[in-house]
């Protein structure tokens, strides 16, 4: 791992840092208010609140001085959001040691009181940053309640890899400012890609790929149990297909930029694993429908305790999402429908990669 300067005894230092909270936003007037007033109610405090307003046309920027933020507003940025936290990182980090702390969250997300004083407890000389773990907010209906089991899943499966951040996720993450400034310098040094400075300009999704540009440089991160957020759901079937079309392309893209290496190589077993996925459920489905057009369904009583354990897991899997929800896991059919759709999004990025399609970035 290079060496941080400044950066020794972090670990007893973390308490004395200074903490920046950068807000990206883009039109969030609705939402800007509950984000701030979640920073406010920290029990450790940021030093300074600073919301990044991109290209906005609504009133986020003065409901957020009003509500005691200061307001930096992007400069002809056709960047969208990786492209304005560029230019407001080039401004904040001037003013910052190596050992402070660069908060990075969404507008549409509110932190619980303890995350910033576990993030600045997990700042470990090895940590390069320390990602959120997100649960979905209430509401959207049956199409949110899909989300919120997804997200308790992901959740858990954090957990059970002893709190490893495999994505920075763009909800909340806390960068000490020393590795923002060797990312920036190890693009301008040709050793990894996407432009010349944080974020890249190059990625659907930044989050993922600053991740690995993190990882690359040697460092760990995680997502610590006491990490939590809150962040919006999907309310409309399109609005979550470009979303995870954006997600699942950004993370096959950025796998083929950074090409096979050691940091790579378990994300890339990921997608494969999920190809499979893929297959075994279609082939499930054929086979289904072949057994009935048969006329003839069979359930012998070893398929049956098998499908009663799959039940089983998906109701345990989804505790901790209310008891509604996990009546939902049970029946199985309308997850079932929902991993199709995820299956479609999967199918479609690596057909669009293949014709080299372009797909748009949007702030859902």
């Amino acid at each position: 791992m290079q060496s941080l300067p400044g950066s020794t005894a972090v670990a007893s230092r973390g308490a004395t840092a200074r903490v920046v909270a950068l807000v990206p936003a883009h039109n969030e007037a609705d939402r800007i208010g509950a984000a701030l007033a979640a920073l406010r109610a920290q029990s450790r405090r940021p030093e300074r609140i600073t919301v990044v307003a991109d290209n906005c046309t609504d009133a986020t920027a003065v409901i957020a001085r009003q509500a005691g933020a200061e307001v930096v507003e992007s400069s002809k940025n056709r960047h969208k959001k990786a492209g304005a936290l560029n230019q407001a990182l080039d401004q904040v980090l001037q003013g910052l040691a190596d050992h402070d702390l660069v908060l990075v969250q969404d507008a549409d997300t509110t932190l619980v009181p303890s995350f910033l004083a576990d993030a600045v407890d997990a700042m470990a000389e090895d940590v390069g940053a320390v990602g959120a773990i997100f649960y979905g907010e209430p509401g959207g209906g049956l199409l949110g309640a899909l989300q919120r089991i997804e997200f308790q899943r992901y959740a858990r499966e954090i957990a059970r890899r002893d709190y490893r951040a495999d994505v920075l996720t763009g909800t909340a993450t806390v960068f000490r400012a020393a590795t923002l400034r060797q990312i920036r310098q190890a693009r301008l040094d040709g050793l990894i890609g996407g432009g010349t400075s944080y974020y890249s300009l190059a990625s659907l999704t930044e989050d993922d790929e600053i991740t690995k540009a993190v990882r690359t440089l040697g460092y760990r991160t995680v997502s610590p149990a006491g990490c939590r957020v809150l962040t919006e759901v999907m309310t409309t079937v399109p609005k979550l297909w470009h979303q995870r079309m954006r997600w699942q392309r950004g993370a096959l893209e950025n796998l083929r930029d950074y090409g096979l290496t050691k940091v790579t190589a378990p994300y890339i077993v990921r997608q494969g694993l999920m190809g499979l996925s893929v297959l075994a459920l279609g082939l499930y489905l054929a086979f289904t429908v072949w057994m009935l057009a048969r006329g003839r369904p069979e359930f012998a009583p070893f398929w049956v305790a098998v499908g009663l354990v799959f039940v089983a897991e998906k109701v345990v899997t989804a505790r901790g999402t209310g008891f509604k929800s996990q009546l939902l896991a049970g029946t199985l059919a309308v997850e079932l429908a929902y991993d199709m759709f995820q299956h479609a999004v999967y199918l479609r990025s690596l057909w669009d990669m293949a014709r080299r399609r372009e797909e748009r970035w949007c702030a859902t």
